[in-house]
């Protein structure tokens, strides 16, 4: 019930091809936007789990799940980044728990199995410091649409450019784009940009979206055949209550519509596509920026809500 989830012995050539979503950038930026949205409680859980090793934040600490990935103790935790679904796009994107994350290794069930291992008080703090640092880190790889994609192995497989250096469309997602946005209009600074988001969650374009952000009900599904729409709240206490009595973590509602949320730019963003083409510049740059934008302030604000919950109660945000 509070393990890790089980290591696999090997891990494939698959899950080794894949690199870092969003890179450190990336993943800096969403934790230093979930910082500023963090209630009393989550802050100084925070603050005094990670210390000074990362600056008592959530940003230099986002980046640490990829930094140990391929070490020894940790090549265990290279499938849980990510979930393959094994769609259609750009005709058809989904994302099933059942068929896509039927053996329970992927980030679907890493997000609820470290959700419960840092509400656990009677681990260690160290053990709970690394819970929170993977759920730093895997609620913003849910974000990336090609962390949730098994085709072409999540695009690893489809050749591109970066402003004419030779990369494949992944790493172009993950970094190349997201990187050369930031030099040009961000000072090159995790900081910086992340403070450019904030601004724009609380009295710029993103104002208007957050309460949409925190729901937990697909936007897709007709609303006649919805059930009572499940809340960040509901999901994180029906997870923790029923992990208290059974060594089987609960699926979770939430991160799984998020993941489909993301999967869903696959078809209308990432993979019209044309292979070798250059992904970082003219239109298909200018379509892609704004959803990176996007989905990096969306998953810095679900995170700081995340904990929030776990240490608050509530999500303490509009």
């Amino acid at each position: 019930m509070l393990s890790h989830l089980v290591p696999f012995v090997t891990v494939s050539a698959l899950f080794m091809q894949r690199v870092s979503a969003w890179g450190a950038l990336g993943h800096e930026t969403v934790g230093y936007v979930a910082m500023q949205f963090l209630a009393p409680k989550a802050l100084s859980f925070v603050q005094s789990s990670l210390g000074s090793d990362y600056d008592e934040s959530l940003g230099p600490a986002a980046p640490w799940a990829d930094d140990v990935r391929d070490e020894k103790g940790y090549t265990w935790s290279a499938p849980l980044h990510f979930v393959d679904a094994e769609d259609s796009p750009p005709s058809s994107c989904s994302v099933e728990q059942t068929r896509d994350c039927g053996d329970g290794q992927c980030i679907l069930t890493a997000i609820a199995n470290y959700t419960v291992r840092v509400a656990e008080t009677s681990l260690s703090s160290s053990q709970r410091q690394e819970a929170l640092k993977f759920l730093d880190h895997f609620l913003g790889d849910v974000g990336q649409p090609l962390h949730v994609e098994a085709y072409e192995v999540g695009a690893n497989d489809i050749d591109a450019k970066c402003s004419g250096s030779s990369t494949n469309l992944h790493a172009a997602w993950d970094t190349g784009m997201l990187t050369k946005n930031v030099d040009a209009n961000h000072g090159s600074e995790a900081t910086t940009y992340a403070s450019y988001l904030i601004s724009q969650i609380q009295s710029g374009e993103f104002e208007s979206l957050t309460s949409s952000w925190l729901s937990c009900t697909s936007i897709t599904e007709p609303v006649s055949s919805r059930s009572e729409a499940p809340t960040i709240e509901s999901d994180i206490g029906n997870l923790l209550a029923s992990a208290k009595s059974s060594a089987t973590i609960t699926p979770l509602e939430c991160p799984l519509v998020w993941a489909r949320e993301s999967n869903a730019f696959d078809c209308s963003v990432v993979f019209p596509f044309t292979e070798g083409s250059d992904a970082c510049t003219g239109t298909y740059y200018s379509n892609a920026i704004p959803v990176i934008d996007l989905q990096l302030a969306k998953q810095g604000y679900r995170l700081a809500a995340w904990l929030n919950v776990i240490f608050d109660g509530s999500t303490n945000l509009p």
